[in-house]
């Protein structure tokens, strides 16, 4: 028995560090931890305990027979992250470069089961060269059956993916299909085919962090959530990500001891410019609706005439989408409808709040968002809003003109709780351009058609763009002084913490992907 037992520590030392499989160098000159160093500074201290530490691939072919190595390129397992249940992989490319064997992906898949039957987050710590190629079809299959199960979990448990390293062809589809994606700068890229292929084909000239790395992928493609500066950051980000998620489908939002005091906050009462071509930062707005620090922003860099991200308000989660005046003068196009859509999902999938930060004058025109489908892609967030069953609640800052009044939230697709500031302009569109529409015949006739321009202009803004039409009917549930807009949503929110809604028996609807 003691000679069994010491067999059995001498291969559980052998795995801890990485099978015997020597390690590559470049691993920490590049800035990059090993994957047993990620999965320590990612859950809290000595809870990780590892599964399948003893697996080795079962490939004969090429050699592979004399090459095994204990865990075959992965750890796995579970722990707790600020005394919560997580579910974790971490890649090691110290094995095989990282590689997929069909172990290696049957490893994966257990721990993503035990995540979904114990209703807890699943965190991959993606750093592989892609399929190995000596197992052919039973790599792909592998990847087959981890595309299934995040599928599967989708909307039961939270799924986050840490791109750590490299990330090609078909392995980019598991962390794609995932809640949220973080990159690390300088050290890892996502991409389908890569710098080679692409210069064959298309004769053009790329390298590895232009065509599919952490700044390409923040700003241009909206493929990653967030960035982080290295690897210590990125287990950072994740932590503060997960502290505003619940666990799983059924659970609630994580709510923060808080005491409630003077809740009026009067900067609030300056920030919206008297102009209304003027623009101002939704960011202040929302610096001063939130519980202090507490917004944590997703998709930073991409689509910036909106702007989302998660926030505390009196200790309680929530998620916010806010046009964003300083970009785009905060209208709605093809890459900010899809940011907003995705996150409003993603917020209804797992019980949290939504609220509403709308100072929006339309559609951005021209071919460009014609031919990119803006009418489908304004249409997923109109979808996304509209199915979500959360609490919801608006608050008008400035414009809310037009079809992007409606789909922002509106009491008309369900919304619960509508507010609105004095500054509030609810109309089809802007005083000048309705003006030249409706009185175009006045104006061309009088002896002065600019004053009579502006004349019909200022009765136009006097009629319609206010927020009071819109009260007198219902629309606007209160028109609020911006100071005591914290203090109403605390409240609004906490009526709503109950909300049921039951919908019509349905498989699923069908989403204008």
């Amino acid at each position: 028995m003691d000679k069994q037992l010491e067999t059995l520590r001498a291969k559980l030392a052998e795995a801890k560090l990485g099978g015997g499989q020597p390690r590559i160098d470049t691993q920490h000159k590049k800035g990059k931890l090993t994957a047993r160093e990620r999965v320590h500074f990612l859950v809290d201290e000595d809870s990780f305990e590892e599964i399948g530490a003893l697996v080795t691939h079962r490939s004969h072919d090429f050699g592979m027979a004399e090459q095994q190595f204990l865990g075959d390129g992965v750890v796995t397992g579970y722990g707790t992250i600020n005394g919560r249940l997580v579910y974790v992989f971490a890649q090691d490319f110290t094995v095989f470069g990282g590689s997929l064997s069909e172990t290696h992906a049957e490893k994966i898949c257990k721990v993503m089961d035990l995540a979904v039957k114990n209703g807890a987050p699943v965190i991959g710590l993606n750093d592989s060269g892609g399929a190995r190629i000596q197992e052919g079809v039973n790599s792909l299959g592998g990847y087959a059956d981890i595309f299934y199960r995040n599928v599967q979990s989708s909307g039961v448990v939270p799924q986050i993916s840490a791109i750590m390293g490299p990330c090609a062809g078909g392995a980019v589809y598991s962390p794609a299909m995932t809640d949220f994606i973080v990159m690390v700068e300088g050290t890892s890229y996502m991409f389908v085919t890569g710098p080679n292929v692409v210069k064959t084909v298309t004769n053009e000239e790329v390298t590895s962090e232009e065509l599919g790395g952490a700044s390409t992928h923040a700003t241009k493609s909206g493929v990653t959530h967030l960035v982080a500066t290295n690897d210590v950051d990125c287990m950072h980000k994740i932590q503060r990500l997960l502290s505003y998620i619940p666990q799983n489908c059924e659970d609630k939002v994580p709510h923060l001891p808080y005491a409630l005091g003077d809740e009026y906050r009067e900067e609030l009462n300056t920030i919206v410019p008297e102009t209304a071509n003027h623009p101002y930062d939704m960011k202040a707005v929302i610096a001063g609706v939130v519980d202090q620090d507490s917004f944590f922003e997703i998709h930073e860099n991409y689509a910036e005439n909106i702007v989302v991200g998660f926030a505390r308000l009196a200790g309680r989660s929530i998620g916010i989408v806010a046009n964003q005046p300083m970009s785009l003068a905060g209208v709605l196009d093809v890459n900010s409808s899809k940011k907003g859509a995705r996150f409003v999902r993603f917020c209804d999938c797992f019980n949290i709040p939504l609220l509403v930060l709308e100072d929006v004058p339309g559609f951005l025109p021209g071919t460009d968002q014609e031919w990119n489908a803006i009418i489908t892609n304004g249409a997923k967030l109109l979808y996304a809003f509209s199915e979500a069953t959360v609490p919801r609640v608006t608050v008008i800052t400035r414009k809310a003109y037009g079809g992007a009044y409606d789909v922002m939230n509106s009491k008309h697709i369900g919304a619960d709780m509508n507010f609105a500031w004095p500054s509030a302009e609810i109309a089809v569109m802007g005083a000048k351009g309705a003006s030249e529409i409706i009185f175009k015949k006045e104006i061309d006739a009088a002896d002065d058609p600019a004053a009579k321009l502006a004349e019909k202009e200022r009765e136009y803004a006097a009629t319609f763009t206010n927020p009071y039409r819109a009260a007198a009917r219902g629309f606007i549930d209160e028109v609020i002084h911006p100071a005591e807009t914290r203090r109403k949503l605390i409240k609004a929110f906490a009526m709503l913490e109950h909300k049921a809604v039951s919908r019509p028996k349905r498989k699923h609807g069908n989403v204008p992907l």
